[in-house]
């Protein structure tokens, strides 16, 4: 009687406690019992967090589709339905807005560089679409609030109401203990319980304990209803395998996130789902504990390996950061330099964004490291070309004051010593550096011709030089016929002295064609050779080497004049080819005409030296 007694004790169940269940079971019984009250709760905190990192990861992959226009278009969505406005997504949101909204500003500053400005200098126009951006999460964030508020109010109130039920759930059960309850209040009970839904998140699990005790005293000690509990207890093992089927499916689909997200409403309907028999409470809960726990390895796994990923985005990105941090600038000291500098740091932004994500504790540090790098180079680079511009636009000064001298020179007929200015101006102008680009076609221009109609005027004037030397071919060639004319056994004083004359007048003609100078000495030494007893050839020539000065006016006089003349000109023009070489392409159209020109001085040259040695040589035989 006595054990009757305590088997018919009901147990005060307070929310915050953990009562035993009323009816005598086995130690195993129990622990199943402990087992299924517990495990769900104690899962429900790990799925909500694992659920956060899945709407973050969801939200990386979607990122890269986004713009933000669909950005705008989604928060406006937010801004109709509030409920939809969950903080992970609000969060990745603005990480893909701002990060869309710093790459158009990129290629906006990029494009203003590229047009002759700097990165200082470059100013953003306002943003309508950044505005509304704005405004639409302040319109969240206020609604936000009041949905929280409200939210919160209600959570009290169902709070209170469940408190209330329980009390009603224990009087039940005590009444059913004693005179025996109806299973309709109990359902009605029941149902109420259903309806109240949101309750403050840290009081949720002890409510939930409370009422799944108190339901299964109730089933265990009501006796006059146990068909009806039967009932129940079968509809209840019917909707748990069905969700425990449901579950074991997700092992095969092939989205891991979607799978984990519909296992935590799986694992909310098992909840809300009652109790089943004694018998069958530990064999459903394990198959689908076990059902759960492969989509969870998967989901783990799944994340294990993102984060190994974001491991080795962090350190593609620190590689960038380093490479961007040790850029040598003090080698940076030409426009070419910074031009090719800034599409490698401009490669290493477009790398830096197919990157993907690094470790949500680094992402934002390793940024801002490399937006610093990058801020400091294009920093530098305004700094540079904004002291280039100043210094331009004296070197465009200097440049000019050269063009002036060069046309004051141009016209002038001292050969020699306006070549030696022109060339000197030529090489000041290479020492200047360059002018701003929309000055450098028609600066340059101004000036190279200047110096080329100087060159041309001077070419023109020495080009009578073959013309010389051809009449001085004819005279000679008259000569060696005249010479042909006497008789070396038979000469008369008169013979002799027109024979001297005609060596004479040899002499002083001059040079030849270089290309017949020997052939033509030879026939003349050879004309002159029956007469060299009678005759001196050498009577009217230069004074040899190691001599007095040679004559102003003399045959190798002249030509050596030629020579440094035409040395003069070689050097001029190899100048010039040297600048247009070191410069821009403003000049790249004169190259071929300037070197053709100093082959031809080159080899005109060589032929004057040639000459003055074999006059040389002739003085000294």
């Amino acid at each position: 009687m006595e054990e009757e007694q305590k088997n018919n004790v009901v147990e005060e169940v307070k929310p915050q406690e953990q009562a035993a269940v009323v009816e005598e079971q086995t130690p195993a019984q129990q622990e199943a019992e402990v087992k299924e009250e517990e495990a769900p709760v104690q899962e429900s905190a790990e799925q909500e967090s694992a659920e956060q990192e899945s709407a973050v990861e969801d939200a990386a992959q979607e990122e890269t589709a986004l713009t933000r226009e669909s950005i705008i278009e989604r928060l406006q969505e937010m801004v109709g339905d509030i409920s939809i406005a969950k903080r992970p997504e609000l969060e990745s949101l603005k990480q893909a807005f701002y990060k869309l909204q710093r790459a158009a500003q990129d290629e906006q500053i990029a494009a203003f560089v590229a047009g002759g400005g700097t990165a200082e200098e470059f100013k953003p126009e306002p943003d309508p679409i950044e505005e509304q951006y704005r405004k639409l999460m302040n319109i969240i964030k206020e609604k936000k609030a009041a949905a929280q508020e409200a939210l919160e109010i209600v959570q009290k109130e169902n709070y209170k109401k469940k408190l209330e039920l329980l009390d009603r759930f224990k009087a039940l059960i005590e009444k059913a203990n004693t005179e025996g309850a109806s299973y309709n209040e109990f359902k009605a009970l029941v149902q109420e319980w259903k309806e109240i839904k949101e309750v403050p998140a840290d009081k949720a699990n002890e409510l939930w304990k409370s009422y799944q005790q108190y339901a299964e005293q109730f089933y265990d000690i009501q006796k006059l209803n146990n068909e009806f509990r039967e009932y129940d207890f079968k509809k209840n093992m019917e909707a748990k395998i069905a969700i425990c089927e449901e579950a074991e499916k997700l092992a095969d689909d092939p989205d891991i996130v979607a799978a984990f997200r519909k296992l935590q409403k799986l694992h909310q309907e098992y909840r809300e789902t009652g109790p089943v028999s004694k018998e069958s409470r530990e064999e459903i809960w394990n198959r689908f504990k076990a059902a759960s726990t492969v989509i969870n390895k998967r989901h783990q796994q799944h994340f294990e390996q993102l984060k190994e990923k974001e491991k080795e985005n962090l350190d593609q990105k620190t590689v960038i950061c380093e490479l961007l941090e040790g850029i040598e600038y003090d080698k940076l000291t030409t426009f070419q330099s910074w031009n090719d500098k800034t599409q490698e740091v401009l490669a290493l932004q477009k790398k830096w964004k197919d990157i993907g994500f690094a470790p949500a504790k680094q992402n934002q540090k390793i940024f801002e490291r490399f937006r610093a790098a990058c801020d400091a180079f294009f920093s530098r680079k305004g700094e540079f070309f904004k002291q280039a511009k100043t210094d331009m636009t004296a070197n465009l000064e200097k440049k000019t004051a050269l063009c002036e001298q060069a046309e004051a020179l141009k016209e002038s007929t001292d050969w020699k010593e306006t070549a030696e200015k022109m060339a000197d101006l030529q090489k000041q102008w290479r020492e200047i550096g360059p002018v701003q680009k929309k000055y450098t076609n028609a600066i340059w221009k101004r000036f190279i011709g200047a110096c080329d109609y100087f060159y041309e005027q001077r070419d023109k004037n020495t080009s009578s030089k073959k013309r010389e030397e051809n009449a001085n071919l004819t005279a000679k060639k008259e000569i060696l016929a005249k010479l042909k004319e006497f008789d070396a056994d038979n000469l008369s004083d008169s013979d002799i002295q027109a024979i001297q004359q005609l060596a004479d007048d040899w002499n002083s003609i001059g040079f030849v064609p270089f290309k017949v100078k020997d052939r033509i000495a030879a026939q003349f030494k050879e004309a002159m050779e029956p007469f060299a007893s009678v005759v001196s050839t050498r009577r009217g020539r230069q004074p040899q080497r190691g001599g007095a000065a040679h004559d102003a006016g003399s045959p190798r006089e002249k030509l050596q004049r030629q020579y440094e003349q035409k040395k003069s000109e070689l050097q001029t023009y190899e100048n010039n080819l040297g600048f247009m070489n070191a410069s821009s392409k403003a000049g790249s159209g004169f190259v071929d005409a300037i070197k053709s020109k100093i082959e031809t001085l080159k080899k005109e040259a060589d032929d004057l030296l040639a000459q003055i040695k074999a006059l040389d040589a002739e003085a000294e035989e």
